[in-house]
């Protein structure tokens, strides 16, 4: 059996890396079903708050464009239609501000709270599997455009079923609206058209509320990852375990060399005597107390003695004081309070013995 395949199986939720990476290359998550609806019904929200006025406007419009058309001198010249068209682009936008600007607003905002603030070029970057014919009709085939057909088809029904059940329940009204006049035809056809549109955006949200878990549950299968997967990032991010270790023990390596060449400044070494090794020295002017310049076992103790006696460094033996200050004390600290006694007597006759050697 292959143990690799189960490594590479994609059974892991996505890591936060892989979620930032994804979002970089414009790959979030959001349902364009669900922006559409709360777009469509925004629409028929606003038009319930000002479609009576925007009818009543567009009416008075086309009633006072007539009267001036008619007293118009130079209504069939270029500068007269002109100054016409000009004249209703500005009504309508006028007119219909209200209406874009709600479902503009409520379509940015649809998608911010979905995938928050993403800027992306990375999508609309020119790639050559796009123009591939053979990855054309694999995306034609594939399961999401077969998903996408079904959603369609489904939608396509669902509003057909209810602008079918809603017109059966005012077909009796239709020929009643040839009594009415102009004004009264078009009020009751847009109060039907009104109430199927409501109906239809309503279903058409409940449904893309649907559409939002299953783009949710695509979009978190889509950035699973396998176990292998998560090691390579984890090494991308830590860096790869062999070459921390080698970095580690380079940095080891090095801080000894520094720590070897410090011990030439050392006063004593006081030793274990075989097995452990610490270099102390004084310097009243720097540190209020002895320093620990190097300390070390086996065969680095053993170094550090060699190095003392290549320069006549004295080296004191003794154990406790030896064992208490290479488990207690880092290179490059102050020995602590309760060993000033037991340091000082030993620099006291380390410091004697250089005045006899100085004298003789």
């Amino acid at each position: 059996m292959n143990l690799q395949l189960f490594a590479q199986e994609k059974t892991e939720k996505a890591t936060p890396r892989k979620r930032q990476k994804a979002r970089e290359r414009g790959q979030v998550f959001s349902s364009r079903e669900l922006v559409s609806s709360v777009v469509l019904l925004t629409g028929f929200a606003v038009l319930k708050l000002f479609g009576k006025n925007l009818i009543e406007n567009m009416i008075g419009y086309i009633e006072s464009s007539w009267i001036n058309l008619l007293n118009k001198e130079d209504l069939f010249t270029i500068p007269g239609l002109l100054s016409i068209f000009t004249e209703a682009m500005i009504f309508i936008a006028k007119t219909t501000l209200p209406l874009a600007l709600s479902v503009l607003f409520m379509g940015i905002l649809a998608n911010v709270l979905q995938v928050g603030a993403v800027l992306s070029f990375e999508p609309i970057v020119p790639k050559l599997e796009r123009i591939n014919p053979l990855e054309g009709i694999k995306r034609i085939f594939s399961k999401r455009s077969f998903i996408e057909l079904v959603k369609s088809i489904v939608k396509i029904l669902v509003v057909g079923y209810i602008i079918y059940g809603s017109i059966i329940q005012v077909i009796d009204l239709f020929p009643l609206m040839m009594d009415m006049d102009i004004y009264s035809s078009f009020e009751t056809l847009a109060g039907i058209s009104f109430k199927i549109g409501v109906k239809a955006a309503i279903v058409l949200f409940i449904l893309s509320i649907f559409d939002y878990i299953y783009q949710w549950r695509e979009y978190e299968t889509g950035l699973m990852m396998s176990k292998e997967d998560i090691k390579e990032e984890f090494k991308e991010v830590e860096g790869n375990p062999l070459i921390k270790s080698r970095i580690k023990q380079i940095q080891r390596q090095m801080a000894r060399s520094r720590m070897m060449s410090d011990v030439k400044k050392a006063d004593v070494v006081i030793t274990n005597p075989t097995h452990l090794a610490v270099a102390l020295a004084y310097d009243a002017g720097k540190n209020p107390a002895p320093v620990v310049l190097a300390k070390g076992s086996d065969r680095i103790a053993e170094k550090i003695k060699q190095i003392a006696l290549l320069e006549d460094i004295p080296i004191v033996e003794n154990k406790p004081l030896a064992q208490i200050l290479y488990k207690s004390v880092e290179v490059g600290e102050v020995i602590p309070e309760n060993l000033y006694h037991a340091v000082a007597e030993i620099l006291a006759f380390v410091y004697s013995l250089r005045e006899r050697r100085n004298y003789s």
